[in-house]
């Protein structure tokens, strides 16, 4: 799989909180680069969140279109022929990510079991970029001992800052290799696959985290229970 190291933000404004989404618009351009760093070349103005904004999905977006999105190779839990595939573009840094990873995951994973397979995709936008796009490859490395979702919990625990600091010793608090993930942090060898999963979010129009697809069919930011639940039943009764 080969995905440039180069890409492109388009946005209309600063970023802003709404609908329990981190959503940024079209104007502004934004250079994503990660060859050494991971985001670098800020073009014009940042991206920013501030209060928490309502949780409805917006009227504009219908939910009932279906969108083609790829699961890519990234980490999944459930039957890879589960009847329903739910594909999340997120953020680490985003705190309406942490919500839904906090409040609606489990309980959906826990209503579901094996009738969903649940796909997370890197979609680092907050405050530009940079963090989430670390903290990203942090989890990548991971997952190179088997320990993706262990390590995608405490990013999102909140129990440390987004650093590399913080990183090692989350890989340490696993009891994963630390040389072994030093290592892979170093070599910056999952910066295309974090890219990628940036580029393809943008083909389907995503523009801010969280955003899902069940099946195909979007739901926008940190969503109640019952939103996820109505879509994947309906999916489950077709």
């Amino acid at each position: 799989m080969k995905k440039s190291q180069q890409a492109s933000i388009t946005t209309d404004a600063p970023g802003t909180e709404v609908s329990g989404v981190f959503r940024f618009k079209r104007t502004h351009v934004y250079s994503l680069l990660i060859p050494l760093a991971f985001v670098a070349g800020l073009a014009s103005g940042f991206l920013f969140w501030g209060r928490d904004g309502a949780q409805s999905a917006p009227a504009d977006d219908p939910q009932d279109a279906r969108a083609d999105v790829s699961v890519d190779d990234d980490p999944s839990i459930g039957p890879d022929d589960a009847a329903v595939t739910i594909i999340e573009f997120s953020d680490f840094g985003c705190g309406f990510c942490k919500r839904f990873h906090d409040e609606i995951f489990p309980e959906l994973l826990a209503e579901y079991q094996d009738e969903i397979r649940f796909v997370y995709r890197d979609f680092p936008v907050v405050g530009g970029g940079a963090v989430g796009a670390a903290a990203a490859h942090a989890a990548n490395c991971a997952g190179e001992q088997d320990a993706y979702w262990e390590y995608h919990d405490a990013l999102f625990s909140g129990a440390r800052s987004l650093s590399s600091e913080s990183f090692e010793l989350y890989a340490q608090d696993l009891g994963l290799d630390v040389t072994a993930f030093a290592e892979c942090q170093e070599s910056q060898r999952y910066n295309e696959e974090v890219i990628g999963d940036y580029s393809d979010a943008r083909l389907v129009d995503v523009t801010g985290t969280p955003t899902f697809f069940i099946n195909g069919r979007r739901v926008i930011g940190a969503q109640p229970l019952e939103v996820f639940s109505q879509i994947i039943d309906e999916e489950l009764d077709n």
